[in-house]
């Protein structure tokens, strides 16, 4: 089931959000050793965290989080601009129709199969809202192993400046154009790298 949150002005109200801030905690903080703040012990959930985020998340029906990702309005501050400008080669793109994906979260419960599988439902859920909201790009930052993922889903994906280490992370910035072909060039990628995942196989 997919929920779409438009506001989290009292953050820890709701059971899926809840959900979605221990996912985050248990991904970025126990896992990925993220210096970032944690509420309670138990949920990871910064300053971009406001009443202008929006949050695109899949779960159960019982309210278990499986994947999800925070969007910001580039018009405001955001992790690009306040605190990664340096990715790019020139201003962080910025305007009514751009947003920024961040805090794109997979379960650490799931197999490896699952996160496939919730990974392109979830990157199939931004478009659709993208297209349904009036947002034409989205920009976001990610180490070299997620980037060339996003890279290589089909999408029209386009580097916004050369990869840094930064904190001892390689890090990257891009910006993804969305238009009402896009969701074809998902189902063209996909089908590709499903073909690829076949010829290993048989290679093997």
């Amino acid at each position: 089931m997919l929920y779409v949150v438009q506001s989290a002005a009292r953050p820890v109200s709701d059971a899926v959000l809840r959900s979605m801030f221990a996912a985050r905690k248990s991904v970025f903080v126990d896992l990925l050793k993220w210096d970032v703040p944690v509420l309670d012990g138990r949920y990871e959930i910064d300053q971009f965290d406001d009443v202008h985020a929006t949050y695109l998340i899949l779960a159960d029906p019982d309210g278990t989080h499986l994947g999800s990702a925070r969007l910001l309005p580039t018009t405001r501050p955001h992790i690009l601009d306040s605190l990664y400008a340096e990715l790019c080669d020139e201003a962080p793109p910025q305007a009514a129709d751009i947003f920024e994906i961040t805090r794109f979260c997979l379960d650490r419960g799931l197999s490896a199969r699952e996160r496939r599988q919730v990974r392109d439902m979830l990157v199939t859920a931004l478009v659709d809202h993208a297209l349904a909201a009036g947002i034409t790009a989205y920009s976001a930052i990610a180490e070299m192993g997620w980037f060339q993922q996003i890279l290589a889903f089909g999408w029209r994906c386009m580097p916004l400046g050369l990869p840094r280490i930064i904190d001892g992370t390689m890090l990257a910035a891009l910006r993804t154009e969305i238009t009402p072909e896009t969701p074809s060039l998902l189902e063209s990628g996909r089908a590709t790298a499903a073909a690829l995942r076949v010829d290993r196989r048989v290679a093997a």
